[in-house]
C-alpha cells in the first residue's frame, strides 16, 4: 500500500485499499514500448483529472471529494494527497483556468482562486479553501448527472447535462446537451446527446470531439455508443429519436424531431459506456501518436457477455475524420472476470498520460521508452 503523506480532514484508514497488485498489472497488454504503473491507490472513485502549473494533480471523486495528489520527489508515485473540497453529489468533473480550480456536482459548479498558491500556504493544515459558486442552475436529476468539464482557450467552460432516463423527451432544454458558461450566461453548443462525460478539443483546428453512451434495453449488439465531432455549435446529435448512424428509436424514431441529425464519426460498440477522452500533445509517445485522441471504455453493465474495459487510441486526417481506431491498453476483462474500469484519461504536462480506475481506486501513469 501507498504510504502518503497524509494531508486531508479524512483519517488514511477510511481510504479502502485499492486491491491492485503487480500480478494485476502484469495482466494488461499496452501497444509496444510502453509501461503502466500505479501513481495513486487508496483513492474514492477517481475520474476527470486536471494538472495545475506547478504539477499539482486534481482529481474529481465520485464520492463526494476533489483532492490533490503531489509527487514532489517525481519519481512518477504521488507521494502526498490533500482533500480540498467534501460533501459534494456526484463529484466527478474538474477543469483549471488561469490557476483558478473548477468542479462539479450535480447540479452546481464551483471554483476556487488560485488553488496551488492557497495550497503552498497551507499545506500543513486541514483546512479547506474557499469555494465560490460558479451556477446551480443545472438540473438535479441524478440519472445521468456526472459531468465533465472542459476550458477552452477564451475561459469558456464546457460541460455536460445528461438525458434524466434511459430514453424520454423533457422540457428543460439543458437536458440530453453539452453547454457552455461564459460572463453571459450558459449556451447550447450540442444538442440531442443522451449522456457524454468525456470531451476535448482537437489541439490543431480546436474542434470539439465527444463521446456519446448509447440507450439501453435494445439487445446486446445495438445501438452503438458514439465519438462525435462538433463543425457548428448548436448541431444535434440524434438523441432521443436517433441512435449510432442509422438506429431508429422504436418510441421516437417516427416523431418529426425538426432537427437535421448529425453522424457520429466512430461507432465504438453497444455498451461499451465511453467515459474520459484526451487528445494527445505531448512530447513523450511516438510521433505517429500525435494529435490521436485516447478513449476509455468504461465498460458494459446490462449485457449478457461483457465487453468493454479498455482504452482505444483514434488517429484522424487532417479534416478530423477518422482514419483508425485500435486498442491502446486492455486486459482488464478476463473471462467476464472485471478487475478494473478505465474512466479518464489525462496528458501530463511531461508527456506521460495518466488515467483513474473507478473500480481499483487508482490512478495509473503510462509511459513510453524506445
Amino acid at each position: 500500500m501507498k504510504k502518503y503523506k497524509i494531508l486531508t480532514l479524512i483519517p488514511f484508514l477510511l481510504f479502502l485499499h485499492s486491491g491492485m497488485f503487480a500480478q494485476d498489472l502484469e495482466k494488461l497488454i499496452l501497444e509496444p514500448g510502453f509501461k503502466i504503473s500505479i501513481f495513486a491507490d487508496n483513492l474514492s472513485s477517481p475520474r476527470q483529472i486536471a494538472e495545475g502549473k506547478n504539477g499539482t494533480i486534481f482529481v474529481g471523486e465520485r464520492t463526494g471529494q476533489i483532492i490533490a495528489l503531489s509527487d514532489s520527489d517525481k519519481n512518477g508515485e504521488a507521494d502526498y494527497k490533500k482533500v480540498i473540497a467534501k460533501d459534494l453529489q456526484l463529484s466527478t468533473g474538474v477543469s483549471i483556468f488561469n490557476g483558478d480550480l473548477y468542479f462539479s456536482e450535480v447540479s452546481k459548479i464551483w471554483k476556487i482562486k488560485n488553488i496551488e498558491s492557497w495550497l503552498n500556504d497551507n499545506i500543513s493544515n486541514s483546512d479547506l479553501p474557499k469555494k465560490e459558486l460558479v451556477t446551480d442552475e443545472l438540473p438535479s436529476d441524478t440519472w445521468h448527472g456526472w459531468k465533465w468539464l472542459k476550458h477552452d482557450e477564451q475561459g469558456q467552460l464546457y460541460f455536460n447535462v445528461g438525458a434524466p432516463c434511459n430514453i424520454c423527451l423533457s422540457e428543460n432544454s439543458q437536458y440530453a446537451s453539452i453547454l457552455r458558461i461564459n460572463d453571459s450566461g450558459w449556451q447550447h453548443v450540442a444538442k440531442g446527446v443522451r449522456n457524454s462525460v468525456g470531451f476535448d478539443f482537437h489541439p490543431i483546428t480546436n474542434k470539439l470531439f465527444f463521446t456519446d453512451n448509447g440507450r439501453d434495453w435494445m439487445g446486446d449488439d445495438t445501438p452503438s455508443c458514439e465519438l462525435n465531432r462538433l463543425d457548428v455549435n448548436g448541431q444535434f446529435f440524434g438523441y432521443p429519436y436517433k441512435h449510432a448512424s442509422n438506429v431508429r428509436d422504436p418510441e421516437f424514431g417516427d416523431v418529426n424531431s425538426g432537427f437535421d441529425f448529425v453522424d457520429p464519426i466512430l461507432e465504438l460498440g453497444a455498451h461499451v459506456a465511453p467515459t474520459g477522452v484526451a487528445f494527445y500533445d505531448g512530447s513523450m509517445f511516438p510521433a505517429k501518436m500525435q494529435n490521436n485522441l485516447f478513449i476509455a471504455l468504461h465498460g458494459s453493465w446490462n449485457r449478457s457477455s461483457k465487453v468493454g474495459y479498455k482504452v482505444l487510441r483514434v488517429s484522424f486526417d487532417a479534416n478530423g475524420n477518422v482514419i483508425d481506431s485500435t486498442d491502446f491498453i486492455s486486459g482488464w476483462l478476463q473471462d467476464e472476470s472485471v478487475f478494473g474500469r478505465p474512466s479518464a484519461p489525462f496528458i501530463l504536462s511531461d508527456g506521460s498520460m495518466l488515467l483513474s480506475d473507478d473500480k481499483a481506486n487508482v490512478i495509473y501513469r503510462i509511459t513510453y521508452k524506445k
